[in-house]
């Protein structure tokens, strides 16, 4: 099982950044359709098709290179769903973590569906972004299993409550980032950490930026607006400061508990590193392989923070329940 789970885990993690690169290199439709390659196994198979495509659009989403790094995504997270399928028996063959490895069995067929409409949908950012924050998921369940995380119980409330509520911010603040990334306002902001000369941006406009329907780039009426991009993007910036604001806090009330120094540390890390990739996107103009990387370091913080949060969680149940055993002590003994 751990070697299994380990190998599972080392595949989601080239995974995620990978759909990243695919998505950011412009190849998300270097297939048009799915599973295949028009209908092929491969994109040799299918030459005569994307040789007629490159002939109607030289500039357009298909080449070979482009169908190669889309349908190497899809073989790796084929062979990823193989894998979790195999945990998922061994779990319920020995009897242990069965819903667990069930759960991400399913998590990860409902990321195939994700897939294949952000292939037939023609990347709408609503289910690009689903797609994204799927796969960070999966990561981080991934990691809580194979390296469950202990910690003492720690009497601070505030420092319990924060390492909860840190993996749901920072899922909300990766929801942002592919919506920045799907409605092509990575570049909305010039500068940093001021936006267009701004520390609050004069043209911006939050009306309608939410539309689930509107293909990527787009309004719901099909306009381009870039008040529009430039509140998109800087809405990924404030939720940048929410969730360093959060860390600094939980590391300042939580350094005084050794075990947790580590991870807290660790974490700090990895936060600081994110700012200083996003900082570089804006600056340099989003280089792919720095916009890469911000995907993946997104993805280690999701991990981390899981993990603290599941060490922390885990010791304050078992004394709750302890106390409600012994609470039922004392009231059968006063019977």
């Amino acid at each position: 099982m751990k070697r299994l789970l380990t190998i599972a885990l080392l595949l989601a993690c080239v995974l995620v950044p990978l759909g990243a690169y695919v998505r950011l290199s412009d190849a998300g439709l270097g297939c048009p359709d799915w599973p295949g390659c028009y209908g092929q196994p491969t994109p040799l198979h299918a030459a005569v098709h994307i040789d007629q495509a490159l002939a109607a659009a030289p500039d357009g989403p298909v080449s070979f290179a482009k169908a190669w790094k889309e349908m190497t995504h899809r073989y790796l997270a084929a062979t990823l769903g193989l894998l979790l399928l195999a945990v998922a028996a061994l779990a319920w063959w020995q009897r242990q973590a069965r819903w667990l490895a069930s759960g991400l069995l399913l998590l990860l067929l409902v990321q195939g569906a994700l897939g294949m409409l952000t292939v037939t949908l023609l990347l709408k950012p609503a289910v690009v972004t689903a797609h994204l924050l799927g796969g960070m998921s999966v990561v981080a369940l991934l990691a809580l299993w194979r390296w469950p995380a202990q910690a003492p119980v720690l009497p601070s409330p505030v420092l319990v409550w924060g390492l909860r509520l840190l993996p749901l911010l920072l899922l909300l603040q990766i929801g942002l980032g592919g919506w920045v990334s799907s409605n092509q306002a990575a570049l909305a902001c010039q500068g940093f950490p001021r936006c267009n000369g701004a520390w609050w941006p004069p043209q911006v406009q939050f009306d309608g930026i939410f539309h689930w329907q509107r293909q990527a780039g787009e309004v719901a009426g099909g306009a381009l607006l870039p008040a529009q991009r430039v509140a998109i993007h800087w809405l990924h910036r404030l939720g940048a400061l929410l969730v360093t604001l959060t860390v600094l806090l939980l590391c300042w009330c939580g350094w005084r508990y050794v075990r947790l120094r580590p991870r807290l540390a660790a974490l700090l890390a990895l936060l600081l590193l994110q700012l200083a990739l996003g900082a570089a996107n804006v600056l340099l103009q989003l280089p792919l392989p720095l916009a890469v990387a911000h995907n993946a370091g997104a993805m280690l913080l999701l991990a981390l923070a899981l993990n603290l949060a599941w060490a922390v969680c885990l010791p304050q149940a078992r004394v709750l329940r302890a106390r409600r055993r012994v609470l039922r002590g004392g009231q059968y003994a006063s019977r």
